[in-house]
């Protein structure tokens, strides 16, 4: 009977930690935007891209934690020094410090530039300048007051926007 009661207990405590982490884990991986004060610790002030740095506009800059200690980080950049070929293709810079899937597309840790074109897609160009990833976007037609750039809350992703325009962002 003893040996029973043990048996029952472990098995008791094996569903229940069974149980239990994974649960732990999604709640690891939530995102959550960041505020402003936040931003104003991670968003860096300039971006390299292809041979010149340019200033980040802070007010069209956005961020996401993932878990505890994961980010995502967006902004725009001023492109007025860049050639109008450049300009066309590049925004802005995106940082993330974990692996992450954009529209279900990996992408690994770095720093990136990126732009939204006009035939609905989000490209991911490397430092170079070179394309590394295109992804479609989704258009938001309900979204009241567009923004150049913004980030939203997606059940346990993120939505990168420009204007009406976005791509899923979650980590992996």
């Amino acid at each position: 009977m003893k040996n029973w009661r043990q048996y029952s207990i472990r098995c008791a405590a094996a569903l229940f930690v069974a149980w239990v982490l994974p649960i732990s884990a999604v709640a690891q991986d939530r995102a959550v935007v960041l505020t402003s004060a936040e931003l104003a610790r991670v968003v860096p002030p300039g971006f390299y891209f292809q041979g010149l740095s340019a200033p980040t506009q802070m007010r069209n800059s956005a961020g996401a934690r993932f878990g505890s200690a994961r980010y995502v980080i967006a902004g725009l950049v001023d492109t007025s020094g860049y050639a109008a070929e450049v300009r066309a293709k590049y925004e802005g810079f995106l940082i993330t410090d974990s692996l992450i899937t954009i529209n279900g597309s990996d992408l690994v840790t770095g720093a990136y530039g990126f732009g939204f074109s006009n035939d609905g897609k989000l490209n991911i160009l490397d430092l170079a300048g070179n394309k590394i990833l295109s992804v479609s976007t989704t258009r938001d037609n309900a979204m009241k007051r567009p923004r150049p750039l913004m980030m939203t809350k997606n059940v346990d992703s993120i939505r990168l926007y420009s204007g009406r325009d976005y791509a899923v962002i979650a980590s992996k």
